[in-house]
């Protein structure tokens, strides 16, 4: 019997952490499965979690500015979308003829 080799990789500490939750659902054997890497990895590291070598990030917190920055920044890039899209639907429609408008 052949076992697979999974390649030495590495991963950030975001991707292990999401990994552990993932492993808190699911077990560690499933999640394992599902992410295509060792089991032992996410058994070392939720052993690291617990003795609290495997640190947590800081979550995102909420934007800082004031509304008119926030709304100044939502118009642009409301214009970047629409710009990205006409772009998109006119290299799609090159070949065939004029652009269709964009509703």
């Amino acid at each position: 019997m052949v076992k697979e080799t999974v390649p030495n990789r590495r991963y950030t500490d975001e991707f292990k952490l999401e990994a552990l939750r993932l492993a808190e659902a699911v077990g560690i054997n499933q999640a394992a499965k599902r992410l295509g890497m060792p089991s032992s990895s996410l058994a070392n590291w939720a052993r690291a979690k617990r003795s609290g070598k495997l640190r947590n990030l800081p979550r995102a917190g909420p934007l800082r500015g004031s509304p008119a920055e926030l709304e100044a920044e939502n118009n642009r890039l409301r214009r970047e979308l629409a710009n990205a899209k006409l772009d998109l639907e006119i290299v799609k429609n090159g070949l065939r003829g004029q652009p269709r408008p964009i509703v």
